[in-house]
């Protein structure tokens, strides 16, 4: 795929002229409607088998190789060229696909209500084909060791028809996460046998195939408790059969204090589980001020830190399917920005007629608009460009996949460099 930021005056007929494939498939690809106009810094991806690169002052083959990771052999033998060949500004090469290396992606869904939304299904129809588990949230804990399961649907029937591994998410979520009922199920043997009984029973029933464990927010004496109880649970749980991961929140150190973060043991849940997910975003969050939901320098030390406690196998890295409208100035306490899918934002950068900027520290996309009555608002998103950014960081340490909060907003070009970067693992 060759990813393409929209300059000024640019049409789609000139994009397929210069990448010598039709319109529609452009469209396709990035599920334009042809009557409307392309947004200024809009990142798209054409379809085509590697990409192109045009030669900028200063460039020689060999920055040119580095920049894509090729041999400068290979990339002077593609094009034509002698190796030590001056280049001229302006010319184009072709940069051949590099191997696709093999990973574990992980999608979760979040039915609402009673019953999976036909849009929520179809999310999933589209996203199975490109995941080797689905993750619906979730099955909440119960006071009495039994467990309220979210809705399902037609997603067990999605799942099988695309070999997906349903991944069975335990949670203490209450009206939120509770650090209460956490406590009360971290300390008493009984509760957590009746649990366990529950989960092992259910998973059998509905075909799930991973225990995934998502406690978040235990008081800080419960470190220990929740390691001991994961032992416990591991050893039921290998014994049927079954995987069992863990949901880790962003830590950048084993001394790291805080509702979110003192009871989650990145080394303990590294050897007792089978992988890890770490959820690295959430930086921008709708109750805060604004930025990138996942810069890339933040969820890098995590990660960096994740692989001194945590084999690289084990760890797959959390990915926002969305972004956030900020209304300016933020106020604490204020108005929560608005969540909105990355075509959305793309619609709502064209109807407000606003460019849309790239932030290269965050590796992050954003514009400002105004609204109708006066007030500022700044956007950050997911586009082409800062998904290819996380694939390169999930490539360069070697981590086992990628897991993504959540289906059900709209972003095509994601999946497209799946297929580009990786071959996903199914099980």
């Amino acid at each position: 795929m060759q990813i393409q930021v929209v300059r000024p005056g640019q049409t789609l007929y000139q994009l397929s002229q210069a990448y010598g494939v039709s319109i529609q498939s452009i469209t396709d690809a990035n599920e334009l409607s042809p009557d409307k106009s392309l947004v200024v810094g809009q990142a798209l991806v054409i379809p085509i088998t590697g990409q192109y690169y045009w030669v900028e002052s200063g460039d020689s083959l060999y920055t040119i190789a580095h920049k894509f990771r090729i041999s400068p052999q290979q990339l002077a033998s593609v094009n034509g060229l002698a190796l030590n060949q001056p280049l001229n500004v302006g010319l184009r090469l072709y940069i051949p696909p590099r191997p696709r290396r093999n990973i574990e992606v992980n999608a979760y869904i979040e039915p609402r209500g009673d019953t999976v939304s036909p849009p929520l299904l179809q999310a999933a129809r589209q996203a199975a084909p490109h995941l080797t588990y689905l993750a619906p949230f979730s099955f909440r804990i119960q006071r009495n060791g039994t467990l309220q399961a979210p809705p399902l649907g037609g997603l067990q029937t999605i799942a099988s028809n695309n070999n997906v591994t349903l991944m069975m998410v335990i949670t203490n979520l209450e009206q939120q996460f509770s650090a209460e009922l956490g406590a009360a199920l971290l300390n008493d043997e009984q509760l957590q046998d009746t649990l366990l009984d529950t989960i092992i029973q259910t998973a059998k029933r509905l075909d799930f195939k991973d225990i995934h464990f998502d406690i978040e927010h235990l008081r800080p004496q419960d470190r220990e408790a929740y390691n001991r109880f994961l032992r416990k649970a591991a050893d039921i749980i290998h014994n049927e059969g079954f995987l069992m991961s863990t949901a880790l929140v962003p830590k950048t150190s084993a001394t790291q204090v805080g509702a979110w973060y003192s009871a989650h043991d990145y080394r303990a849940h590294g050897e007792i589980a089978d992988f890890v997910i770490i959820m690295t975003y959430e930086w921008g969050y709708s109750g805060g001020p604004a930025m990138a939901v996942s810069p890339i320098g933040p969820v890098r030390q995590v990660l960096e830190y994740a692989l001194t406690e945590i084999p690289a196998s084990k760890i797959m890295m959390g990915q926002n399917l969305y972004g956030y409208d900020w209304t300016l100035p933020f106020v604490a306490g204020g108005a929560y920005a608005r969540a909105l899918s990355p075509q959305e934002a793309i619609n709502l950068a064209r109807e407000r007629q606003a460019a849309i900027q790239y932030d290269y520290v965050a590796q992050a996309p954003h514009f400002t608009y105004w609204d109708d009555n006066g007030k500022t608002h700044i956007v950050w998103f997911e586009d082409a460009r800062s998904i290819q950014a996380k694939f390169d960081l999930l490539k360069e340490l070697n981590l086992r996949g990628i897991s993504y909060w959540k289906l059900g907003l709209s972003f095509p070009q994601n999946w497209l460099l799946i297929e580009d970067n990786f071959n996903v693992i199914k099980k």
